[in-house]
């Protein structure tokens, strides 16, 4: 069997990240932090993680701001955004200029983001 592909996903909420974790168990070995540091300290440890999920609204630091700075760490990492709510101007923007490759809607459907994550890790 080959090895799964990592996946991290940040988000400060435990439920979030308890279902998230069994619902991409099977697939991915999921990786989870429920802050952007916790995550940046995860990227750092894991040299091999495959994609990054976050969660947009987060106290100390949004999604964005945290995914700009993986990805300045880690620029060929795909990353994409999570969010309960509207895609913002912020989040537009931060498509438009390739920072993310999508955002997903809350509650999230597993399929859609599951077929953006391994499109992504093929197109590495």
């Amino acid at each position: 069997m080959s090895k799964k592909p990592k996946l991290l996903y940040v988000d400060d909420e435990s439920v979030n990240l308890m279902l998230f974790e069994i619902n991409f168990r099977d697939k991915y070995q999921v990786l989870t932090a429920d802050n952007a540091l916790k995550g940046l300290a995860l990227l750092d440890e894991h040299k091999d993680i495959s994609a990054v999920i976050s969660d947009m609204k987060m106290p100390h630091m949004s999604g964005i701001e945290y995914i700009r700075k993986a990805k300045d760490r880690y620029p060929a990492i795909p990353y994409f955004i999570l969010t309960g709510y509207d895609v913002t101007d912020e989040i537009q923007e931060a498509l438009d200029r390739g920072l993310i490759l999508k955002c997903f809607q809350k509650p999230f459907n597993i399929n859609e983001i599951a077929s953006s994550v391994e499109e992504s890790i093929n197109n590495k």
